[in-house]
């Protein structure tokens, strides 16, 4: 048997390629056909530009010129695909194209350091700041890459954004929009993935009471090619601060920083982080002596967890574990209510009913985590916590036809929500077959 480097020595820029006629497929070959794969079936690319760096390099090779030339349009390639990488994860013609390059690159002992050729007009990035400028939350917006909206071409559908919010006592709206009162108790991660991590902490809201509330709120963003450092956000109670960990306010020294931005709305009471790199945005409040977030984030960046991850216990993604959970019915009369104590006011059912009418007019399911919170606490900042998180929802959700939820409808949009995904799924698993058969 001949290792890739003996294969490749019989004929020149050739991948994947053994001698005689039972030779398996070559590198351009299985993207040629996993390319017309994708073409068949355009959903499972959805906004994966891969194809088109596919042709770009297949262009510049297509005329047998001198090994070095080749190696630069080789890393040209390289290039393009690296830029790819957020919207073509899940690709099986992106994950091709990657195997293909380190196979072509050892085959033709390519150095992937050196010049680069661009088959294809770019848009040039911006000349360098001159000195002068004293901090880097002045540098321009950086590379396209470090702009998750702008990275679409103009009539392309645009990506699916989701939301989660988590407030009050704690009530939860996952990024399938289901609906759960939780007790969740202590530290719990609401989000994880490859871009950036979210971590609560919930207290008691009083002595021996199983209802709690957030005081603490930690937000990671890990590093991302030219745009950021990682950064951490820290929040408790009665201290939102207007930076992050390191007294920054943007992404760090890299070229695209201000795709990273903390911005101060109202000081102590209302912090939104723009991670437009990642077409992300976090809301961040204190109302009372509790914390309230929220978030805006494409189905993408959501879905792209870490390899062997187990994503169960994140609860935006998959809700509050069944035994975390809290019945509205079990606090809808008076009997079930705990309130009094500690400053706060003892309510009846009807008088939290009034009290949360005054902000929240829709009886929908945010007007009863209001009633809930008011009977099962007393503190009446929790109708404030209410009114806010439902506005965060129209500011921050996509649809809005989904602003409001009802109990009718909490627990069953899950499913219709990620119908698209499944199919994606699906169509991916028939291109993982297809790319196996031609690799025998």
């Amino acid at each position: 048997m001949q290792s890739p480097r003996q294969r490749s020595e019989g004929r020149p820029r050739a991948g994947w390629m053994v001698m005689g006629k039972r030779g398996r497929p070559s590198a351009l070959e299985v993207c040629r056909v996993l390319a017309l794969f994708v073409s068949l079936f355009p959903s499972v690319s959805l906004q994966c530009k891969i194809l088109k760096c596919n042709s770009e390099f297949w262009a510049s090779t297509s005329n047998s010129g001198p090994e070095e030339e080749f190696c630069t349009a080789l890393r040209a390639y390289n290039s393009c695909v690296r830029r790819t990488a957020r919207t073509c994860r899940g690709d099986l013609a992106y994950h091709s194209a990657q195997h293909g390059i380190e196979d072509l690159m050892s085959q033709h002992n390519c150095s992937k350091e050196g010049p680069t050729s661009q088959p294809r007009a770019r848009t040039p990035l911006p000349p360098a700041l001159p000195p002068l400028l004293p901090d880097s939350q002045e540098r321009s917006d950086g590379p396209e890459v470090c702009h998750y909206e702008r990275s679409f071409p103009r009539n392309a559908a645009q990506p699916n954004f989701t939301h989660c919010g988590f407030f009050g006592d704690p009530h939860l709206r996952t990024f399938g929009d289901d609906f759960q009162t939780c007790k969740v108790e202590g530290a719990w991660p609401l989000i994880h993935n490859k871009y950036l991590s979210v971590q609560v902490t919930n207290t008691p809201v009083l002595p021996g009471s199983s209802a709690t509330a957030t005081s603490k709120l930690t937000i990671i963003f890990k590093n991302f090619q030219e745009c950021v450092d990682q950064k951490m956000y820290h929040a408790e109670t009665d201290e939102l601060p207007a930076a992050f960990a390191d007294s920054s306010k943007n992404g760090g020294e890299r070229h695209g920083a201000n795709a990273l931005r903390v911005v101060e709305k109202v000081p102590g009471q209302h912090v939104e982080i723009q991670a437009r790199y990642i077409g992300t945005t976090v809301v961040v409040r204190q109302v009372g002596r509790y914390l309230t977030f929220a978030v805006r984030m494409p189905e993408e960046v959501v879905r792209s967890v870490e390899e062997d991850d187990n994503q169960d216990l994140y609860l935006c993604l998959h809700g509050c574990p069944a035994n975390q959970r809290i019945d509205f019915k079990n606090v809808r009369s008076p009997s079930g209510g705990a309130g009094g104590g500690g400053g706060t006011r003892r309510f009846t059912f009807q008088s939290a009913k009034a009290k949360c009418k005054e902000r929240l007019p829709v009886e929908d399911l945010y007007f009863q985590s209001c009633v809930f919170d008011l009977l099962s606490s007393g503190d009446i900042n929790f109708t404030l916590a209410a009114y806010y998180a439902l506005e965060d929802v129209k500011m921050l959700h996509s649809n809005s036809k989904r602003f409001h939820i009802f109990e009718k409808d909490a627990f069953t949009s899950h499913a219709a929500t990620h119908t698209p995904a499944d199919k994606h799924f699906l169509l991916n698993l028939l291109a993982v077959l297809l790319c196996s058969t031609l690799a025998l």
